[in-house]
C-alpha cells in the first residue's frame, strides 16, 4: 500500500501547451501589419535618399547659372556709375541710364553722387568681380568688385582703383536690380597657405634619376612644337596634349622630384622655357607619372 502512494506522487503531471491558431484573424493582421510596416520603411529610405540626390545637384547647377547673370549684371553696372564726362549732358545720361539698373529708392538716394558741374571726368577702365555670394534667400546676392578708373582734370590723368560691395536681386523670370549702393569694402588678401612641397623619398637610384632626367629633357625640348605623333613615342593615353608654342625655347629642367610607387615614378618637375618674342623666361610645372616599358620611358599620367 506503501509502494503504490509513492508511485503515485512521483508520477509526473502533463504540462498544458497553448497553440496560436496562425489563421485566427486578429495574427493574420498583425502579420499583414509588419509587412506593410517594413515594405513602407524600405520604401522611404530610399526616396529619400534619390530626392536628396536630385535636390542638391538642381542647387548647384542654378548657382552656376545665376552668378554669371549677376556678374555681366554688375559689371555694366559699375560701367556706367563710374563713368561720366566734365558736363551737364554727360552727367544727365548716366542718371537716365541707371534707372536701368538701382530700384527707385537708391535711385533718389544717388541722385547727387556726381553733381552736373563735375569738373573732372572718369572712365571705367576695368571691372573685376571678386565673389558672388547668396545673401538671405536664393534669388538675393552680395558681389564684391573692383573699380578701375581713370580720372581726367584737363591735361592731368589719373587711375585710381577701388573696391566695392553691392546688393542684387534676382526676380525667377531673369530680371534684376541694384538694392544697395556701392560701399567701400576691404580687397580680398593673399592667404598664408602652403601647399606641402614635393620631397624625395629614396626610392629612386643614381642612376635611374640620370636616365629619367635624360627622358624628360629630351621630351620637353620637343614638347612645345611636337604633333601628336611625335608625342605618341613619349606619351601614352593623351595625357600631355599637343600645345603648338613654337616660341618657346627650352632652357632647363629648374627642379626635379622623383619617387617610385611599384613600377610607376612620379615626378615633379618645374621646366624653364624663354618666350623668344616676350623674352621673358617661363616656369611651367608639371606632375607626370613615368612607366619603363621596352627599354624606354613613357609617360603615363
Amino acid at each position: 500500500m506503501f509502494q503504490k502512494k509513492t508511485e503515485k506522487q512521483q508520477k509526473p503531471r502533463k504540462l498544458c501547451i497553448y497553440t496560436a491558431n496562425s489563421r485566427k484573424p486578429a495574427v493574420i493582421a498583425l502579420w499583414l501589419l509588419f509587412v506593410c510596416g517594413f515594405a513602407f520603411a524600405v520604401y522611404k529610405n530610399f526616396t529619400a535618399i534619390d530626392t536628396h540626390t536630385v535636390h542638391e545637384k538642381e542647387i548647384v547647377e542654378r548657382r552656376v547659372e545665376d552668378t554669371s547673370g549677376v556678374e555681366a549684371f554688375v559689371r555694366n553696372f559699375a560701367k556706367t556709375y563710374y563713368s561720366w564726362s566734365g558736363n551737364k549732358d554727360s552727367v544727365a545720361q548716366r542718371t537716365d541710364t541707371l534707372t536701368g539698373y538701382l530700384t527707385e529708392d537708391l535711385q533718389r538716394l544717388t541722385a547727387d553722387t556726381v553733381k552736373s558741374d563735375v569738373a573732372v571726368s572718369s572712365s571705367v577702365q576695368d571691372v573685376q568681380i571678386w565673389s558672388v555670394e547668396q545673401n538671405g534667400s536664393e534669388n538675393d546676392f552680395a558681389v564684391v568688385f573692383t573699380v578701375a578708373q581713370t580720372i581726367s582734370d584737363g591735361k592731368k590723368k589719373d587711375t585710381v582703383s577701388s573696391v566695392y560691395k553691392t546688393a542684387v536681386h534676382k526676380d525667377d523670370n531673369g530680371d534684376m536690380v541694384i538694392t544697395q549702393a556701392p560701399t567701400i569694402t576691404g580687397k580680398p588678401a593673399k592667404s598664408n597657405y602652403t601647399p606641402k612641397a614635393a620631397e624625395p623619398d629614396g626610392t629612386i637610384s643614381a642612376a635611374e634619376s640620370e636616365d629619367i632626367a635624360d627622358f624628360l629633357i629630351t621630351f620637353f625640348t620637343l614638347y612645345p612644337t611636337a604633333t601628336e605623333k611625335e608625342l605618341s613615342y613619349y606619351v601614352s593615353g593623351g595625357s600631355m596634349p599637343s600645345v603648338k608654342c613654337a616660341d618657346y625655347a627650352f632652357n632647363q629642367l629648374k627642379s626635379t622630384v622623383l619617387n617610385k610607387d611599384g613600377d610607376t615614378v612620379t615626378a615633379t618637375v618645374a621646366v624653364e622655357y624663354l618666350d623668344t618674342i616676350t623674352k621673358m623666361t617661363q616656369i611651367s610645372q608639371f606632375e607626370l607619372a613615368l612607366k619603363r616599358g621596352d627599354g624606354n620611358w613613357k609617360i603615363v599620367g
